[in-house]
């Protein structure tokens, strides 16, 4: 991004969200964050993040505008996507070129449990997003959607020219929705949105939901780790720093469509590993062998995702390269840093 632009980050406390947000901020853009930083996993996490960004511990308050220490382009506000009136506050507030949505209640299985945090996370809080955007004529709209969207398919590599109109999980169900609310705004109001389907992300500040941060913690700690559908799973890992270069790109380049300016694209890794193979990988970063209990396919769950990103190399350039072996050790050497520091 060559030009210098005022960005909106959702989920800046987030996994993604914390290190775009970093990203933009170390290339001079003007940005501000925003976060509800909800208990769905240990909120400490999320403030260390923040904290890694320069916003003190004056994050936890309510709406308050914290300035970073160490990047003066950027600054955070705690804030609910479901409270309309401070979303439309900070968006006539601080005028935005451009948003990045990446906030949502993530998690397959706990949607199961708690249906209600998805709709009003994943939909009401999305709706929000979409009028504050239309209302103050945003350049473009940029948001997550999700590789769940494909469902159970067996049709491989999965492409954004597929049907996916048989989600297996609300957490699948609100992501759809989302490329649905998107594509109407595009088409009503000429608003430029680009729906990013999300492979499983991992890396350094991870989601300790994530099966990877799992599989290290216990592993570390000498307990056994659960391997599902006998380890016969297959996923897209994508490492982080792959997929913040293709984040940038993306949000560099606005559908350019008169009629409907929408666009949906996969950003994964486009080589699909062995959940065998990546606890391996896990076992020698940290040189220790792991317990195994194998359990049956859990339900939600599906047993490959391959991503298609020819579509996204051919229009912005997107290239990801970093090998699991690599991208696992990175996990872990921050793993050990974080939660075992001397």
């Amino acid at each position: 991004m060559a030009k210098k632009e005022k960005i909106l980050v959702t989920g800046a406390a987030g996994f993604i969200g914390f290190h775009l947000a970093k990203k933009l901020a170390e290339k001079g853009h003007e940005v501000v964050g925003i976060d509800n930083i909800n208990g769905y996993y240990d909120t400490r996490l999320k403030y260390a993040r923040l904290n890694e960004t320069g916003i003190s511990s004056d994050a936890e308050n309510w709406g308050e505008a914290i300035q970073s220490k160490i990047y003066p382009n950027y600054k955070f506000s705690r804030v609910n996507l479901e409270d309309h009136e401070k979303v439309f506050e900070i968006f006539n507030r601080e005028k935005f070129d451009k948003v990045c949505n990446l906030a949502a209640q993530a998690g397959v299985r706990y949607s199961i449990e708690n249906p209600f945090a998805y709709i009003d996370s994943n939909i009401v809080g999305f709706i929000h997003i979409l009028e504050a955007c239309r209302q103050n004529k945003i350049k473009h709209l940029v948001y997550a959607s999700s590789s769940s969207v494909y469902g159970d398919s067996d049709k491989m590599p999965l492409s954004t020219d597929d049907k996916v109109d048989n989600p297996i999980s609300l957490y699948a169900a609100t992501k759809k929705s989302n490329e649905l609310m998107a594509h109407t705004y595009s088409h009503l109001y000429n608003l430029p949105t680009t729906g990013l389907r999300f492979f499983t992300v991992y890396g350094p500040w991870g989601r300790p939901d994530m099966a990877y941060y799992l599989f290290t913690k216990a592993i570390t700690e000498g307990q056994p780790i659960k391997v599902f559908n006998n380890g016969e799973m297959y996923r897209d890992f994508t490492y982080i720093d792959d997929i913040i270069k293709g984040l940038e790109r993306v949000i560099d380049n606005p559908p350019k469509y008169e009629e409907t300016p929408y666009k949906i694209y996969n950003i994964g890794n486009s080589n699909p590993v062995k959940l065998q193979h990546f606890i391996e990988a896990i076992e020698k970063a940290l040189n220790k062998k792991a317990e195994k209990i194998y359990l049956p396919i859990q339900p939600g769950d599906v047993l490959k995702t391959f991503a298609d990103v020819s579509s996204l190399t051919e229009e912005i350039g997107y290239r990801p390269n970093t090998p699991v072996q690599e991208g696992v050790a990175n996990f872990v050497e921050w793993y050990k840093k974080f939660h075992q520091p001397e």
